[in-house]
């Protein structure tokens, strides 16, 4: 039995989670998110609390109760709190600026890049060189994370490029004569 399963995920106040057969559905005050059920998994409200349930001993099942029940606790932390990537630049002339669902990137290119947001992503730099992107889902978040810090990752002998602000870059030595 999955161990991740085993643990109930508790509502806060404020969220509502609803059941139907083929999907949940969880809202707050940041937002709604949606998610399909599988039919492997048995979905059960007691309380204020979810429980994810195997419906088989199939390893299958197994694994999908334990992949849904850390899904819908992201999805009631999402409504909830929110949450957050934070992205810095690392380069002379690197530059970002938020213009409405438009991040502006200045990445050293001969062109300017210019990324758009999708809907249910927010954008804010607080600083030129300081990205910082929230949503209420969290794999939405990770991806546009992604993409932005895929136009110039950092680079393994100056550490220029784009990174996350939590990530270290294991700088190589040059090479010698």
């Amino acid at each position: 039995m999955s161990r991740v399963a085993k643990s109930p995920i508790t509502v806060p106040t404020g969220v509502e989670v609803s059941l139907s057969a083929n999907q949940i559905s969880v809202k707050g005050p940041l937002g709604t998110l949606n998610q399909p059920l599988n039919g492997d998994v048995a979905v059960e409200r007691s309380g204020d609390a979810l429980l994810c349930k195997a419906k088989s001993n199939s390893k299958q099942s197994i694994a999908m109760s334990g992949t849904l029940r850390a899904l819908l606790a992201n999805m009631v932390q999402g409504v909830s709190k929110g949450f957050e990537r934070k992205l810095t630049l690392v380069g002379v002339g690197y530059r970002a600026q938020a213009a409405g669902d438009t991040l502006n990137l200045s990445l050293g290119f001969s062109h300017p890049v210019a990324h758009k947001m999708p809907a249910g992503v927010k954008v804010a730099t607080p600083a030129q060189t300081e990205i910082v992107l929230t949503s209420p889902d969290k794999q939405l978040v990770g991806q546009v994370a992604a993409e932005i810090r895929a136009y110039r990752p950092p680079e393994p002998y100056k550490g220029k490029g784009v990174r996350y602000a939590d990530e270290v870059v294991i700088l190589k030595e040059t090479k010698k004569k």
